[in-house]
Formats: structure tokens, C-alpha cells, sequence
């Protein structure tokens, strides 16, 4: 085959825009731009879409791939009002009721994170005796955080036009909740006089470790307030029927309804800005190489780039294009954290009374602290009388990706062991047990995903690197512009949905049209 025949020109369009990666992220800002009345390509590597929220079959076992829950599906919520705007219907779903079940492996009750808030509130009073001055501080700044989110606010602010979006967001409480921008939730309990209770500690570093990243001395204090009520009603967390992979349906049905492309199993291995007027890179806007099925080159040229693919990914994609003091700046916000992850099955019959919650959590100290989530009855995951059984650990991500294969085999096999010894803890579960188990690493991530080092959930939450000192989505380049979990306001389907609904935003300002949600 020539050299020619090889590349295909895909319809070349002088407005178009490609989004470059079909998880949440990617597949919201692609649907929200089409819906605009824009010309979209959405470019996937993967045959499917969902990213690190999709979903995979072992034989009649469908496990979720990283994400097991979903915010923002109540009346007003993030994925809600997406939906809504987007005129698909919401995923089947039912709320988490307790969202959570923590065992703190002390000895003592279990801690039950109720979806009512009454019920909570007696539920963290019996458990953390004297808290309640912090609960009620993190409870005021939730509130300030939820009104100025519902503002859709552009953090951190680039231009003019940024800035009139965050100041027309902001409410008088948050004036007041800013001054702890720079504080951490480790702060806050020392400002309720709650430092000293080493058991509420190790259950906020469980419950923060989970979407910021970082324990409660690192989670910036109005991020953390808002992760420690968004389970509670009005808002909640919830488990779709069938799997995570419902909710990247959901979107690719708004892609197709309003007019936009998705091409599968294309990986974006270029993205080259053309200079325009005054030599200005982006400016003439860029040219997309990706490689597809059987080493055929796809080439597109595009007015402009959404990229969902972690930050990280930029300089390998841009090349020498790679502005230096952005480079700095990517590295300054520091190494995301990889996942160790069990894909399990169990006899259901063998699971104890408290795994009909769904979501458990394990204070565990080798490989680290488990994150559990056990199938439902009739939710499509297992057969009748069966259940699939997920458990998640984050870890660093780098070293999983060196060393020969002996190596690695031998630490992936030592990690499987620790997380079925606190499985056995936590659910009773014996090695014997298991009809299906295999452990997924950073360097499984880095083959499904196409992620850096098998990076998952973004950068860390740490007060240095959340909103207003945070990555934005308006790049220096012109015509590229970034979301997902490392743009604000950080992980999660909710929080990655947030921050493309911002980049679409901004690149239709700059076309002359106004994107607003009901």
C-alpha cells in the first residue's frame, strides 16, 4: 500500500471542531457543541466510548472500568440540567441509600453515610462525638460553594470574558467563604477545635482520598466542604441500572441527535497549531493526525481542539508546539495517582448483610485503603444468586510501568493477595471464593485508556491547584482548550461534565454565540 493510500483526509470543514477523547468529558462538550449548531468530530481511541467511566464484559460479568457511581442525576444537578439541555433522557438510576458504608477496621460500628440528612447528622454524632461545630462549618461552605457553582462560574478566569462569568457566579457568602481559599480541611477541624479526634481524621482522609486525591491536611477546605455533603438530599449519589456505560450512551445519542460524528478506535498521536494572522500558533487553526485500524492515518484540520485527555498527554501531542512555560506549569501541579483495581465475582449467598449497600469502604494498609462496590441484585452486572465485586486502591502510577515482566508479574500477584485479605475482612470472602477475579494496574489503565502512566482522577485537590489556582481551560494556544478531571472542578462525572460544559462555553463565546442552561 502507498504511502498515499494510507491516510485518509477525513471531510475537511473550515469551522469544524474535533474533541479529542470520548469519555464524559469529551462526550458532553462534544454533544453540548453540536447541539450549537456546530461541526463536530469526537475521536476515540477505544472501541467504545466511556473512557475511565465505561464499562467491560467477562463473560456474563459487565464490570465498570473506574467510576461505580454517579452525581448529578437529581432534579437541577450537573448531569441533570445536561440532559435536560440536550433533550436526552437520563440513564435509569436509583439513589445510593447509605451512599457509603466505612469500616474504619478499629473495632467500632461501621459508619453509614445516610442520603438523609437528619439521619446523618445522628449518625456522625454518635460516631464523632463533638464534631458538629466542623460539620456545620463544612455544611455553610457547601451551600456558598452549590449557589456560586449554580452560576456556572469559568475558573480559573483568562480573559475579560472569563472574569465577567466567575463575578457574575459570585454571591455575598462567598466573599466570606474565600477567605479559606487557601485552607484545607485539616484547617477547618482545627478551627472547630477538632483536630485531636484522630477517628473523624482517619475517616476524612478515607472519604477525600476518594475525589481529591489528597488526605484532609491536602484537600483544599471548599472542595473538600462539597465532597462531604454531596451525598446528602437535595443532592445524592447514584447507581445506574445495567453499568457506567449508560450514562456515555446517554451521551452518544445527544452527539448523534444534534449532528456530530464519533470515530472509534482513532488515536490522536499530533495535534500541530497553524499560524495565522501575525504568526500567532492556533491562530490558523490545527491539524489533527490520529492512527486507526490496520496503520491507517487519519488527518484532519480543525478550527479548533477540546482535549479531555489528561494534561500530561500535551507534550507528546504538540511536540516541539509545547509553549516551555506551559510545560513548567503542567509539572508544577504535580503526579496524579494510578489505581490498583479487582474485577471479582462471588456467589451472592456468601456476601454478609452489609454489602446489599453497594459501596463500602476499608481503612486496609497493604496495598492501601479499598474502595469496594458490590453489584445489586437485578442491576445487570451478574447473574441471578451472583455478584460482581469491584475494588479500587489508588497507588503511585509510575513504577508499575517499569521493571521486566517477571517483575511485574510477581508485584501485581503480591497486590492481588493484599486486596483479597482485606476483601476477606471486609465481605468474608475467601481466596477460594472468588468464580472470577483479576487485577487491573497503571500500566492496564495506560493500554485501556491511552492515559499517561495510567493516570486516573485528575490532579490532586491541594488549595495550590483548586479553582482559582487551578489549570484552566482556555490553553495559551489559540483554539485549544482542555476538560476533564484535572480542569475545574475536578474528578467525578459531575465535576467532568462541569468543566466541558465550560470549555464548550468559552470556544462558542469566541464564535459570537452564548451557551446558557436552563
Amino acid at each position: 500500500m502507498s504511502q498515499s493510500s494510507a491516510i485518509d483526509r477525513a471531510d475537511q470543514a473550515k469551522d469544524q471542531i474535533v474533541v479529542v477523547g470520548a469519555g464524559i468529558a469529551g462526550l458532553t462538550a462534544a454533544a453540548l457543541l453540536a447541539r450549537a449548531g456546530q461541526r463536530v468530530l469526537l475521536l476515540e481511541a477505544h472501541y467504545q466510548s466511556g473512557g475511565c467511566a465505561g464499562s467491560f464484559r467477562r463473560g456474563p460479568y459487565n464490570f465498570d472500568v473506574g467510576a461505580t457511581q454517579v452525581a448529578g442525576l437529581e432534579p437541577g444537578g450537573s448531569h441533570a440540567r445536561l440532559l435536560a439541555h440536550l433533550q436526552v433522557a437520563a440513564p435509569a438510576a436509583s439513589p445510593l441509600d447509605p451512599a457509603c458504608v466505612v469500616q474504619l477496621d478499629d473495632g467500632s460500628t461501621p459508619i453509614q453515610i445516610w442520603r438523609d440528612a437528619n439521619r446523618w447528622q445522628a449518625e456522625r454524632s454518635r460516631q464523632f462525638p463533638g464534631s458538629e461545630r466542623f460539620w456545620q462549618l463544612t455544611d455553610a461552605l457547601h451551600r456558598a460553594n452549590w449557589a456560586f457553582a449554580a452560576g456556572d462560574p469559568v475558573l480559573p478566569p483568562r480573559n475579560l470574558w472569563d472574569l465577567g462569568q466567575l463575578l457574575g457566579a459570585l454571591k455575598p457568602n462567598n466573599l466570606a467563604s474565600g477567605l479559606l481559599a487557601g485552607s484545607t480541611v485539616a484547617d477547618l477541624l482545627w478551627l472547630c477545635g477538632c483536630s485531636g479526634d484522630s477517628r473523624l481524621r482517619r475517616f476524612l482522609d478515607l472519604q477525600l482520598k476518594l475525589y481529591s486525591q489528597e488526605p484532609a491536611d491536602r484537600t483544599a477546605a471548599l472542595y473538600g466542604a462539597t465532597v462531604l455533603a454531596i451525598a446528602q438530599e437535595p443532592l445524592g449519589l447514584w447507581h445506574l441500572q445495567g453499568s457506567m456505560q449508560a450514562l456515555a450512551s446517554c451521551l452518544e445519542q445527544a452527539l448523534t441527535r444534534w449532528g456530530g460524528e464519533l470515530r472509534l478506535r482513532q488515536r490522536v498521536q499530533s495535534l500541530r497549531p497553524l499560524a495565522g494572522p501575525g504568526g500567532k500558533a492556533g491562530a490558523g487553526g490545527w491539524r489533527v493526525e490520529a492512527s486507526g485500524p490496520g496503520g491507517k492515518t487519519l488527518v484532519v484540520e480543525a478550527a479548533d481542539v477540546v482535549c479531555s485527555l489528561p494534561p500530561q498527554a500535551l507534550a507528546a501531542l504538540l511536540g516541539t508546539a509545547m509553549p516551555a512555560h506551559y510545560a513548567r506549569r503542567i509539572e508544577d501541579c504535580g503526579e496524579p495517582s494510578g489505581a490498583l483495581v479487582l474485577y471479582g465475582a462471588v456467589d451472592r449467598r456468601q456476601l454478609p448483610a452489609v454489602a446489599v449497600h453497594g459501596h463500602l469502604q476499608l481503612d486496609w494498609p497493604d496495598p492501601g485503603p479499598l474502595f469496594v462496590s458490590v453489584s445489586l441484585e437485578g442491576d445487570g452486572r451478574a447473574p441471578a444468586g451472583q455478584a460482581t465485586v469491584i475494588a479500587s486502591v489508588f497507588t503511585a502510577a509510575k513504577p508499575w510501568l517499569e521493571g521486566d515482566a517477571a517483575d511485574y508479574a510477581a508485584r501485581k500477584q503480591l497486590a492481588l493477595q493484599g486486596m483479597q485479605q482485606g476483601l476477606f475482612k471486609l465481605l468474608g470472602v475467601a481466596p477460594d471464593d472468588w468464580l472470577h477475579a483479576e487485577l487491573a494496574t497503571p500500566r492496564s489503565f495506560a493500554h485501556w485508556t491511552g492515559r499517561p502512566y495510567g493516570y486516573v482522577g485528575g490532579i490532586g485537590q491541594h488549595p495550590s491547584r483548586f479553582g482559582p489556582f487551578g489549570l484552566a481551560s482556555r490553553t495559551p494556544l489559540a483554539g485549544l482548550w482542555l476538560c476533564g478531571d484535572s480542569i475545574y472542578p475536578g474528578e467525578g462525572t459531575a465535576g467532568v461534565s462541569l468543566s466541558a460544559l465550560t470549555a464548550a462555553r468559552q470556544l462558542l463565546e469566541r464564535r459570537g454565540h452564548n451557551l446558557t442552561l436552563n
